[in-house]
């Protein structure tokens, strides 16, 4: 590859958007683009092989607050029901965007109309870009920059492989639904470090999606996250829920998880096995959230429910190894299998974890949620139903997917799990327990011996 060509983009009055996609398509061979300190507006931008886009110290790229503004940059993949992204690439090869500089997406702002203080959430937009939406590329680096912000999902690689992410700084408004720090789908030979994500959404979520024309994105395998931070409303390290095809090979490795919802979990919904994952080294704290966030307080969760079964049954979850995870929570530990043996061979060791009332009682229950009711095409029109991919209500007013603890909550809560290990597990719960609580620190029901 010959050398790259070095260009300097000075800060200038108005939007710029049309200027730098008429460099990044004319200039031929590889680019090296430089913004100057200063501030950047621009829309849309679609990107190409063997680009460096360099971001440094003092440098603010903004981004135009309206859809509109991202017409021409759309992508194949929808996403809570948009299909825009501020900066995208498909096919392409040897893309890095790096430096100390910042990208802001001004979510909370331009794209709300209102709150919903029931549930605890800004209400959003329908429609919502993503701040970066790779599909299908390769030998792709981030390193260093910050997002403040996002309308949605703040980064989304689809069905890419070789990417190195270092460095990344996400901060998103802590209410603002669907602003997943970064989603990583269908992807492959994945190394996530060093980088910390806040935001109400999952913070780092694999996914396996099937796309609008019923093609798949792909397996998601051979995937490294190590000495990140995570703040999440809903999941700090998620698997799932979009979970088409294969999971295999994944590790988290001493995260940090601070003021979340959930911890860990793995959700299976859609046919797709996951095999092969590892949580290592977790420090944690997870709190209570209103009952419009999945789950509530819970360390752990994984569950396997059918939310597609004229398709086929949700994918068999197995080999899953959770070992020195410690810190606090308000909900519990819960592996739930909609199948008895549907989730097989978990080890869970080394686990010291301090369980306390939260304030709201949401914890009470464990969360199924996403369910065959909450799917697009199953949801009712009427507004009073409640959320698209979020709660809906039932006949009796309360909101689907919330199941009550047998006798109570435990601090770990098992059903129809085949070869579970428990060793070293410690649960500092209250001399005193809490009404509603169970006297039993561990429950198993369902309890298969066999893999």
């Amino acid at each position: 590859m010959s050398s790259p060509h070095h260009l300097s983009v000075s800060s200038r009055p108005g939007n710029v958007s049309a200027s730098l996609q008429a460099i990044l398509d004319d200039h031929e061979g590889p680019l090296h683009m430089r913004f100057e300190p200063g501030v950047h507006r621009c829309g849309g931008l679609r990107l190409r092989s063997d680009l460096t886009i360099e971001i440094p110290k003092g440098a603010e790229l903004h981004f135009i607050p309206d859809y509109a503004a991202y017409e021409a940059t759309s992508v194949s993949i929808v996403a809570e029901e948009s299909d825009r992204g501020m900066l995208v690439a498909a096919d392409a090869s040897n893309i890095s965007i790096i430096g100390g500089g910042r990208i802001f997406g001004d979510g909370a702002t331009a794209f709300t109309h209102g709150e919903d203080g029931d549930m605890g959430t800004l209400v959003a937009h329908k429609l919502r870009p993503r701040v970066l939406v790779l599909e299908n590329c390769r030998n792709v680096r981030v390193e260093g920059i910050r997002i403040d912000d996002s309308p949605m999902w703040t980064m989304h690689f689809a069905g890419c492989e070789n990417l190195e992410i270092v460095g990344v700084s996400v901060d998103n408004n802590r209410r603002m639904p669907n602003t997943d720090g970064i989603v990583i789908d269908g992807c492959r030979n994945v190394r996530i470090r060093g980088s910390s994500f806040r935001t109400a959404d999952d913070g780092i979520v694999l996914k396996t999606t099937r796309r609008e024309d019923g093609r798949l994105t792909g397996d998601c395998e051979k995937i490294q996250v190590s000495d990140c931070v995570v703040e999440s409303r809903s999941c700090a390290l998620k698997i799932g829920t979009e979970s088409f095809s294969p999971f295999r090979d994944i590790s988290f490795e001493r995260i940090r998880i601070e003021g979340s919802n959930r911890g860990l979990g793995i959700f299976s919904r859609d046919g797709g096995l996951v095999d092969g994952v590892r949580f290592s080294g977790i420090t944690l704290a997870c709190h209570e959230t209103p009952a419009g966030f999945w789950g509530s307080g819970e360390a752990v969760t994984i569950n396997t429910i059918d939310r597609r079964p004229e398709e086929g049954p949700a994918g068999r979850v197995s080999n899953i190894v959770i070992e020195n995870v410690t810190g606090s929570m308000e909900g519990a530990i819960n592996l739930v299998a909609e199948r008895p043996g549907d989730i097989a061979n978990v080890a869970i060791r080394g686990v010291h974890l301090k369980q306390r009332p939260g304030p709201l009682g949401t914890a009470l229950t464990y969360d199924i949620r996403p369910t065959i009711d909450d799917r697009f095409d199953r949801f009712p029109q009427d507004k009073g139903a409640g959320r698209v991919n979020a709660w809906r209500f039932g006949p009796d007013g309360k909101i689907i997917g919330l199941v009550p603890y047998p006798g109570g909550m435990p601090g770990v809560f098992a059903r129809g799990v085949s070869g579970l290990s428990l060793d070293d597990i410690e649960i500092d719960r209250p001399a005193q327990l809490p009404e509603s609580w169970n006297a039993s620190v561990i429950v198993e029901l369902d309890r298969m011996v066999g893999a």
